[in-house]
């Protein structure tokens, strides 16, 4: 069985569709009543995804994957970052962190607006060492959403190579791209390896 240490459903279905069939049984930490996640309190995305997978694994007793990703835009100086998940507050959905980071590159021009997704994976086995995959997504920040696909951040993430935003993408176009679906290639091969 492997564990995906996430609360998050739309990640959650995302990484077992990437995963395909890795020759585990993938379950969700939400299916585990009355689990929870730390907070995020490292300083990297490997620190804060190697928390996450330390703590799935003391609640199942199973192997876990976690992952921690950002957004990070150069003219904000690598925000939102390690905090893209939280930028703008605790009340703000989706929508309203978008909505956030427009409003803080509204005078920046189109040519400075350039981005990445990063995603770190740590895989952890009970009484094992994490292993850590990464992968990475260049882009440039749109001027304003579109598309109805993906989550977070993917309506205003402009795929140059594509010509299109990561929410204007289908599925499988996504999966060829994103920055977790590069770091569940690498992960997958660590799993099929064993």
């Amino acid at each position: 069985m492997l564990v995906l240490a996430t609360m998050n459903r739309a990640k959650a279905l995302e990484l077992s569709e990437l995963l395909g069939d890795v020759g585990h049984d993938l379950r969700q930490l939400a299916d585990w009543p009355g689990a929870a996640l730390p907070e995020e309190t490292e300083d990297t995305y490997a620190g804060n995804a190697l928390l996450k997978a330390r703590a799935a694994v003391r609640i199942t007793g199973c192997r876990v994957l976690a992952d921690d990703s950002g957004l990070e835009v150069d003219a904000l100086d690598g925000a939102p970052g390690l905090y893209s998940a939280r930028y703008g507050g605790p009340d703000l959905d989706d929508a309203g962190r978008v909505r956030r980071l427009l409003d803080a590159l509204r005078d920046i021009p189109v040519e400075r607006r350039t981005a990445r997704f990063r995603c770190v994976i740590a895989l952890l086995a009970p009484g094992g060492g994490a292993r850590f995959t990464e992968g990475l997504v260049e882009g440039v920040i749109a001027t304003s959403p579109r598309g109805t696909g993906g989550f977070g951040y993917d309506p205003v993430f402009f795929y140059p190579p594509l010509g299109r935003t990561l929410a204007e993408l289908t599925d499988e176009e996504k999966a060829g791209v994103s920055h977790r679906a590069r770091a569940v290639a690498a992960t997958r091969r660590i799993l099929m390896a064993r």
